[in-house]
């Protein structure tokens, strides 16, 4: 199951020329990820609060054309893998008027134990959603 978030390119996001400065595109990768959870009934809160963090250990981004201030974009977050300790995520960004993709990314994120930073295996309750989604996805694929 992709999910699909919508945003406007704000003057902050952009550069001297007005494009979006390449950093952007890495911070809207986060934001469809939260987005993504979010839509399966997870939330970093609760995630949190049972003592997981899961920091990036991988990022790319495939730059094909520039986003400028005051576009509307929008953002399809496609899970791709997930294992007990791992989550894996392929990004398309579009350009709402006219549906090319501007830029196609790809994320890596581990599980950790909050307390001890040490890899850890996602709790059953995160799992099970999570791969209820990834399996949705391929089923739509085939």
């Amino acid at each position: 199951m992709s999910i699909k978030t919508k945003m406007r390119v704000h003057f902050y996001d952009t550069d001297t020329m007005g494009v979006v400065h390449h950093a952007n595109y890495i911070r809207w990768f986060e934001t469809g990820r939260v987005e993504f959870l979010r839509s399966i009934g997870i939330t970093l809160t609760d995630m949190m609060s049972d003592g997981i963090l899961f920091p990036l250990t991988e990022i790319k981004a495939k730059f094909l054309h520039s986003a400028k201030f005051d576009e509307d974009l929008e953002l399809e977050t496609i899970p791709v893998e997930l294992t007990k300790v791992k989550m894996e995520f392929k990004y398309k960004l579009r350009r709402q008027s006219n549906g090319e993709i501007l830029v196609k990314g790809y994320s890596q994120n581990v599980f950790t134990n909050a307390a001890t930073g040490k890899i850890s295996r996602l709790p059953e309750k995160y799992f099970e959603k999570m791969e209820n989604a990834i399996n949705e996805e391929m089923a739509q694929e085939q």
